[in-house]
């Protein structure tokens, strides 16, 4: 009777489990999803899986990519991510699932990893092959599971020693010298670590958590006590309440804050919901020139920049545009702001340097489809048409691709575009040399380059009171009383002239705190500087 309990609890226990895990990605973190789904572009094409099948653990890379392209739409996402969880639970138990949760919390970390680890747990448990015939079935199983999985075969292997005995050893050498061969032989452009280490399951193989290495261990261990000590099911209730303390921990230290504000930031801002980014940094923001730049994006798309901008945390003179930075995330929001500015140009060199940033190589969804429309908007339709004819090969993507294509070309089509013509009608009409130093005479430029622009003048004069340029924002004043369409001048630049005009002796101005901290950190810099 006892048993039988035991294994209603565990029947009822993985269920709401699987609900708790659907819940987290969905409700929790939709924006990790969104944030996997845009660095890379899922090719329906039989070259993608092919080129894919070139290496090992190719095909699990491959297949968690194909996963991933749905999350695209968060709910389905979500779900799939829940069964895939689940699965892992079934096959390996509760203590991998934990641990599996804890490490995908580094955004790095690949689904494919997850894939390759399901794919060797699940082909020990097919094979039921005799000891009589395992040595000719071995010989070609694990060659194969070394392609699918990569150096995850491992678990295979261990799984497969532990269960035929100590004695099959060979089946380790044998695989050992299949990664050798590999390596000295068709992977001679590999390194080592990528040939003996799951390398190719994270963006920056030079940093692998060590949790990566130590998952594959705690599943073969957990496999081996379930299936000998298990039998009557008295595991099921000290597993499942380490299983509650390691998702403890995990969703606690296995996920920083404020990393993960950050990417909800981009998430609202790939999202356009500005009204939430406002909401969000009203109640705690990273101070960090990323958040700042999300959060005046938002306000300037609420028309609110002029009023609000320095009750928000502002980094520094980066605070509106970032400098280029090579990575895959820092310039998002500032490729946002270019875009709706009307500096077309400098948009797609901040979305294609984000995609060329990206280190394993993979395209990007969300970049792609922003390069395109940049080269719509500047008229080189052949390089748009290149690009869309690999969004039409997406799954999610493709309905937008097909119905953009019909723009390519047609002249009268783009300039009555609501976003495109408009753009055209906003950008320079002159070529210029760009300079990150000189960010505010460049968008002084684009207003005066059309006065209907009315976030450049905000960003205009916003950037003036960030590199202190506070003779220029006395002078380009009247800019604003003409061209800013308010009724009244607006409080923030209410408190920032009586901040200027006072020279800093304003009690609560959040100009002025600004001021003061900057010189600050100016000070503090020289004196460093002196000091070294």
């Amino acid at each position: 009777m006892k048993k039988e309990r035991l294994k209603y609890f565990n029947w009822g226990m993985s269920v709401l489990a699987g609900i708790g895990i659907f819940v987290f990605w969905y409700v929790i973190y939709p924006h990790a999803l969104s944030y996997q789904e845009q660095y890379q572009l899922f090719l329906w094409t039989s070259d993608y899986l092919l080129d894919k099948m070139c290496v090992p653990g190719g095909f699990s890379d491959w297949f968690g990519e194909f996963i991933v392209q749905n999350y695209y739409i968060e709910w389905l996402g979500a779900l799939l991510l829940a069964l895939l969880f689940m699965t892992l639970k079934w096959s390996a138990g509760w203590i991998p699932v934990a641990l599996m949760l804890w490490l995908i919390g580094d955004p790095s970390v690949l689904l494919g990893y997850l894939v390759a680890l399901l794919i060797a747990i699940v082909c020990h448990r097919i094979n039921k092959v005799v000891w009589s015939f395992h040595a000719l079935c071995e010989l070609l199983i694990i060659p194969a599971l070394y392609w699918l999985t990569g150096p995850l075969a491992w678990v295979y292997v261990c799984l497969r020693i532990i269960r035929y005995g100590w004695h099959s050893w060979a089946l380790a050498l044998y695989l050992l010298s299949l990664q050798l061969f590999a390596y000295h032989w068709i992977l001679s452009q590999w390194t080592l670590q990528m040939i003996f280490t799951p390398a190719i399951y994270y963006r920056t193989p030079m940093m692998m958590p060590t949790l990566m290495y130590l998952i594959p261990l705690a599943t073969v261990a957990t496999i081996t006590i379930r299936a000998r000590w298990n039998t009557t099911n008295l595991l099921i209730l000290p597993e499942f309440a380490v299983f509650i303390l390691l998702c403890f921990l995990a969703t606690t230290k296995g996920y920083d804050k404020d990393l993960y504000e950050l990417i909800h930031q981009d998430y609202l801002v790939r999202n356009e919901r500005w009204d939430e980014i406002v909401k969000r940094a009203q109640n705690y923001q990273v101070k960090t020139e990323f958040s700042s730049v999300c959060v005046n994006l938002a306000l300037s798309q609420k028309r609110l920049l002029a009023e609000r901008m320095f009750d928000f945390y502002q980094s520094d003179a980066n605070a509106l545009i970032m400098p280029r930075i090579r990575d895959l995330t820092s310039m998002l929001p500032s490729a946002e702001a270019f875009w709706r500015l009307g500096m077309v140009n400098s948009a797609l060199r901040y979305f294609f340097d984000t995609q060329e940033s990206i280190l394993n190589g993979k395209k990007s969804g969300r970049c792609t489809k922003r390069i395109v429309e940049c080269m719509i908007v500047n008229g080189h339709y052949k390089s748009a048409r290149k690009h869309l004819s690999l969004l039409e090969k997406s799954l999610y993507y493709k309905d937008w691709a097909e119905k953009t294509e019909q723009l390519i070309a047609n002249e009268n089509a783009v300039n009555t575009h609501p976003v495109y013509g408009r753009l055209r009608q906003l950008r320079f009409k002159n070529d210029f040399l760009y300079s990150h130093f000189e960010l505010y005479k460049m968008l002084g430029l684009l207003f005066m380059n059309n006065k209907e622009n009315k976030m450049a003048l905000d960003y205009f004069m916003g950037q003036m009171l960030l590199d202190g340029q506070v003779n220029g924002f006395q002078k380009y004043m009247p800019l604003v009383q003409q061209y800013g369409g308010y009724s009244i001048m607006p409080i923030g630049y209410q408190d920032a002239l009586r901040c200027i005009q006072m020279r800093g002796n304003v009690q609560d101005s959040p100009y002025g705190e600004y001021a003061k901290r900057i010189i600050t950190n100016i000070k503090k810099k020289e004196e460093n500087d002196e000091a070294h």
